[in-house]
């Protein structure tokens, strides 16, 4: 039967004794039961002791935490927290180096529990770490373990950072700059600073007054993984108390000192794998880079502003006059108004007479001139490694033009191109590249196929279909679904299509009309006049009856298409062309499809009617659309349920399966 639901069972220990078992009932004063449980070892003043935890953090048992105790627990009697408070309040005074250094220790390790720490801190026990620090020398595991007790005393809050004073703060920033100290009193200093840094902004001043950040600089180039990230917390916590100006005026510094190489040398290429706290650290110190471009991106340009005018003009100085100067007496004000214009148009300026106009929208804003003229001004084999966001720039607006073109892009689909690169860029940050230039290796090969192709993959995946059953399921269904590809192409042949004819200078002339008998055994084609849709099939005279059909051609293949000839025309026609071979190879019926698309269901249908297989990229796009429709109905009713890739086993048959009936046991 299972205890009631107020009654744990529990382990309990002491030193020396044996440990009782016992039924903790929760309704029951702490008090009481202390009681009792000193009563069974015969120990007198119940109220000098207290339970704690045996294992993990050792945390005081209170009223307020009892609930937390679980069946099978194991329990400590131990001192109760306030003469444990005393009795290190006392230590931490003692004369004897080796009683307040062991004071020291334990008063660290036990002020982690909430209980104790009030116990210790309403003993005006912090003053005692005051003056440890700020009138001792020591720099060893004494001051080690008082820096350790006073962290960990704070972190309840019970005192606030700011009563702290200015010799205590001085003291712990000479801890971070002097060198000969140890790396652990170093990582305590810098732990305490990052603490104190968020509380108040004259706390915030002190610190950052007093720790230089070429001191910091120079902890990130330590091989200590630990001093690392206590001093990138600290260097976070003074940018993000930082105003503005401070921030920014921080940020220029530590890129004139170039801390990306700091971060790439000594962080990221470490020997120790990048920790999940200083990966934080990393993202908010590039968040606070970016948000510093966040002011120009909200500002509009002013048509008005000399300074920014100055910098548009010379995005088309440096694009044009550089490679022809010209006098400025050669031109006449409407022409080079005219021709400053024309180069605008060519940079992309979508106002040419009046470009400052296109940055009028914010965002981008004045974000977008700043980075167009560090552009202009730093080719890729100059580029200036302290300023990451614009080299970053540089790469993605030469990505642009890539994918523009590979898109073969107009200007109508300039959104459309800004999706696939917004695409490309988020796909490769994803994989988190280690440096600017392995970043533009991989975001130049994710080109726009690649994209298409992943597309199409992620889109099998959601779908579920490249689970084994549903791949055999669409095995299945290829056939069902290939057939009725094969009657929807039949039947378009059936309705017919109009063609033109071409001729050997290939000017488009008459029209003709083509169709298939609706037994499928002939086909009918004539000329027709200009404004016919749909001719009777009696109206076409001519007939090829589809058991004489030899075979069929394609582009350059067929015989109306091996004229010498060049141009996009030609071009377009081979794409278009197919002819059909009857009777003897000689004779053949050439067609020029008005559209790809009926090139490829023409090309299908006499496939079809041939007997061979369908071959038009129109034929695999069908066939995915309806294995994708059929398969969410047919897979409809195990939605949000896992497919196994194996079907479960068969069970044995059960040992009375005799269910046979013996007819030779009969009654006659």
């Amino acid at each position: 039967m299972p205890p009631p639901k107020d009654v744990v069972k529990i382990a309990i220990q002491m030193v020396g004794a044996i440990p009782q078992l016992i039924e903790l009932q929760q309704t029951k004063p702490l008090a009481s039961v202390l009681k009792d449980v000193c009563d069974a070892w015969s120990l007198p003043n119940a109220e000098r002791y207290a339970l704690q935890y045996a294992d993990g953090r050792q945390t005081y048992i209170t009223e307020s935490n009892r609930r937390d105790i679980k069946n099978g627990s194991i329990l400590r009697l131990t001192t109760s927290p306030d003469q444990e408070a005393e009795r290190l309040y006392i230590g931490i005074q003692s004369k004897n180096v080796d009683v307040k250094t062991d004071s020291l220790k334990k008063l660290a390790s036990l002020s982690q529990d909430i209980t104790f720490a009030q116990e210790f801190i309403s003993r005006n026990g912090l003053k005692q770490i005051y003056s440890i620090v700020e009138e001792g020398n020591d720099t060893g595991e004494m001051l080690a373990h008082t820096l350790k007790a006073f962290t960990e005393l704070m972190e309840h809050d019970f005192v606030s950072w700011e009563n702290l004073s200015t010799v205590f703060i001085k003291k712990i920033v000479s801890y971070v700059n002097m060198n000969a100290v140890d790396a652990s009193i170093q990582q305590l200093s810098l732990s305490i600073l990052e603490n104190m840094v968020p509380t108040s902004h004259l706390l915030f001043e002190v610190v950052r007054k007093e720790v230089p950040l070429d001191r910091l600089l120079t902890y990130l180039q330590a091989t200590n993984a630990q001093l690392q990230l206590k001093a990138m917390a600290l260097l976070i916590a003074l940018l993000l108390s930082a105003t503005d100006a401070e921030r920014r005026e921080m940020m220029d510094y530590l890129r004139e000192k170039n801390i990306r190489q700091f971060i790439h040398k000594n962080i990221i290429h470490s020997s120790e794998p990048l920790g999940d706290e200083m990966a934080h650290y990393l993202y908010v110190l590039q968040s606070v880079s970016l948000n510093l471009c966040e002011h120009r991106m909200k500002m509009s340009m002013d048509p008005y502003s000399q300074e920014q005018r100055d910098l548009l003009q010379s995005l088309r100085q440096t694009a044009f006059e550089s490679e022809s100067e010209v006098p400025a007496g050669t031109f006449s004000t409407e022409r080079r108004q005219s021709l400053c214009a024309k180069e605008f148009r060519k940079l992309g300026f979508m106002n040419n007479s009046n470009p400052a106009e296109d940055l009028r929208r914010a965002p981008p804003g004045l974000l977008a001139l700043d980075n167009m003229v560090y552009f202009s001004r730093n080719t890729p084999n100059a580029y200036s490694r302290d300023h990451f966001f614009e080299e970053l720039f540089c790469i993605c607006i030469q990505l642009v033009n890539k994918t523009w073109k590979e898109m073969r892009a107009t200007q109508e689909d300039f959104d459309k191109v800004m999706q696939v690169v917004r695409e490309q860029i988020t796909r490769t940050l994803s994989l988190k590249p280690t440096s600017l230039e392995l970043f533009k290796t991989r975001v130049n090969a994710l080109n726009y196929s690649e994209i298409l192709k992943l597309r199409q993959t992620e889109r099998l995946h959601q779908e579920e279909t490249l689970a084994v059953p549903v791949l055999e399921l669409r095995e299945k269904l290829k056939p069902e679904l290939l057939e009725l590809i094969r009657q929807q192409r039949l039947l378009h042949l059936c309705e017919g299509t109009l063609f033109r004819k071409i001729s050997s200078r290939r000017r488009q002339d008459k029209l003709w009309y083509c169709r298939l008998s609706p037994n499928h055994k002939v086909l009918h084609y004539g000329d027709v006049e200009e404004g016919v849709q749909s001719p009777p099939i009696e109206s076409l005279p001519e007939k090829i009856p589809v058991a004489d059909m030899k075979m069929l051609l394609v582009g350059k293949e067929c015989p109306h298409t091996k004229e010498k000839s060049s141009g996009k025309q030609n071009k377009d026609v081979l794409e278009l062309a197919f002819s059909i071979v009857h009777d003897v190879e000689e004779y053949c019926l050439n067609f020029i499809a008005p559209t790809r698309y009926e090139f490829c269901l023409w090309t299908d249908g006499l496939n079809v009617l041939l007997g061979k297989e369908m071959t038009s990229e129109r034929t695999q796009t069908d066939l995915d659309v309806l294995l994708s429709m059929e398969l969410k109905l047919r897979l409809l009713d195990l939605e949000n349920i896992s497919i196994p890739d194996e079907p479960p086993p068969v069970p044995k048959p059960p040992s009375n399966l005799n269910f046979c009936y013996d007819f030779s046991h009969a009654e006659q």
